[in-house]
């Protein structure tokens, strides 16, 4: 009991120390700031914003933003991977306890995913209702998101909790591991509202332009997340659910940090409680663009199972614990990646709400341009040492040679990726939900998973049939999207250049009026 009451005390004094440093941050940036005036209200902060988004050069904005960004992605993926790390050095049942974890990811894929729902959808409509000077309307999509992501939350706790068991032997798990990951989700999905509220909100905070902010946010979480996972670990020798619990206590943490910015008077959009509610004419837009979004990721997890089984069935476990750290090692070296792509997000939805068509342009080309160039690096790398990833993840010898092989083969197309991200990120910030759906589909439903059970029958090395679908589909996809949105693409920036003319025009006649 003293121990609980320890840490509790422990964990009061990490978000006081964090409102202080709020505090006195906004302090200093508000005294530094009083060009206008010492009161720099929301209109203020407004038209800031708007210069910021608007007019600074392409370049320097894309780094600013993006730098924040990737650092976040990066540290957000400690809390599984840090989990995982331990976990797989659980004396005597790290190998199996690992796998189990793993045997979680498309639970917890989904969780992440309804989160990626709302914010993908509303982040980017806010960013567009910015640009055309509504924030009012920016605002109310921020309180409707926050309405709608809890009560997903609650909807997903009740079903984790009850069926938890059930859907993790529907997912692969198999009788040596199945304890180890119930024990892991029955303590996650008591943390479904951080999870939500964290993710979800912060995407709010990036698309203002605040990348630092929202940095700073992921910081706090994986901080206490280092430090929470040895002593619940091993410390108190919770082994699985030690971890899972140190994770809903970052997320926690990381959840206040969120909740108290968006109050707080350094943001342009302020979470109200009047705008707490379902509009919708605000909402439904959001939910109509975030379906893409959600698609991509909650497939994750009806490929997880796919891939999972089917791996199952012809490798073993030692082919589910692979994957489990190939699932691992990808998410980490894509997020700088996804990074840059979410730092680009709000000069793209901004200057699109803006009309300013050769911004808009001149953001994708520099986006397209880094994520060829690191997608292509990372694959060189990985090719050149693939087990030096999976060694981090394991020390048992045989779970490294054979994850070693099979990360060549499941990165094969990975040069390509770039491509991939840039325009999908591109037709989300935009707001082209139609396309942005299409090539969410395209890629997981219409190829990947039927190319798992395909491929098998072609290959006579089952086992690798199996990672060699996700190359083959990943080739075909980036094809099908790069003619697509060539086309789109013109046609949007086409429809902007004439907007902005008819406006120029209009604005020529009222003044000769």
């Amino acid at each position: 009991m003293k121990r609980k009451e320890a840490f509790a005390a422990a964990g009061a004094a990490v978000i006081k120390t964090v409102m202080k440093i709020k505090a006195a941050r906004n302090s200093i940036e508000t005294d530094s700031s009083g060009k206008e005036n010492t009161a720099v209200n929301a209109n203020t902060a407004a038209g800031e914003e708007k210069t910021f988004l608007g007019t600074e050069p392409i370049g320097r904005l894309l780094f600013k933003l993006a730098v924040p960004t990737v650092i976040a992605q990066l540290v957000n993926m400690l809390y599984n991977i840090v989990d995982r790390i331990y976990i797989g050095h659980i004396p005597g049942d790290g190998s199996a306890a690992l796998t189990g974890v793993g045997v979680c990811m498309p639970l917890i894929l989904i969780v992440s995913a309804f989160a990626a729902f709302v914010a993908s959808g509303g982040a980017p409509r806010a960013s567009i209702s910015m640009g055309k000077g509504d924030y009012d309307s920016a605002e109310k999509i921020l309180g409707g998101c926050v309405l709608m992501q809890v009560v997903i939350s609650a909807v997903l706790t009740v079903v984790l909790l009850v069926f938890g068991r059930d859907l993790l032997l529907a997912f692969g798990a198999s009788e040596n591991t199945i304890d180890y990951a119930a024990d892991y989700m029955s303590i996650y999905a008591i943390g479904t509202l951080f999870v939500q509220l964290t993710l979800g909100l912060n995407a709010f905070i990036t698309a203002q332009g605040f990348a630092k902010y929202g940095m700073l946010t992921v910081l706090i979480g994986a901080a206490a997340n280092i430090v929470l996972d040895p002593i619940f670990i091993f410390g108190f020798k919770m082994g699985v659910r030690g971890a899972a619990l140190a994770t809903v206590i970052s997320q926690g943490i990381s959840c206040i940090w969120v909740i108290l910015f968006l109050r707080g008077g350094k943001t342009v959009l302020k979470l109200k409680r009047e705008n707490i509610r379902f509009a919708p004419r605000i909402i439904l837009p959001c939910i109509a663009l975030g379906l893409a979004t959600f698609i991509m990721q909650a497939s994750e997890s009806v490929i997880s199972v796919c891939f999972n089984s089917s791996l199952l069935k012809y490798g073993g476990d030692i082919a589910v614990g692979a994957m489990t750290i190939l699932t691992s090692v990808m998410q980490f070296a894509m997020l700088p990646l996804q990074g840059v792509a979410q730092g680009a997000q709000p000069i793209l939805s901004y200057n699109f709400g803006a009309k300013n068509a050769d911004r808009v342009k001149k953001t994708f080309f520099r986006l397209l341009t880094v994520s060829l160039c690191y997608s292509v690096a990372l694959w060189a790398f990985v090719m050149l040492f693939p087990k030096t990833f999976a060694g981090i993840f394991s020390p048992n010898p045989e779970l490294v040679n054979f994850t070693g092989d099979a990360l060549r083969i499941y990165c094969g197309a990975l040069f390509l990726f770039g491509i991939q991200i840039a325009c999908q990120m591109t037709f989300v910030s935009i707001g082209n939900a139609g396309c942005s759906i299409i090539v969410a589909v395209l890629r997981k439903f219409v190829l990947l998973i039927p190319l798992i059970y395909i491929m098998p029958q072609l290959l006579a090395d089952k086992t690798n049939a199996v990672y060699t679908a996700e190359p083959v589909a990943d080739a075909i996809a980036v094809t099908c999207t790069a003619i697509l949105f060539s086309i789109e693409f013109r046609k949007a920036l086409k429809k902007l250049n004439s907007d902005s003319a008819g406006g120029t025009q209009t604005a020529k006649t009222d003044l000769r009026v």
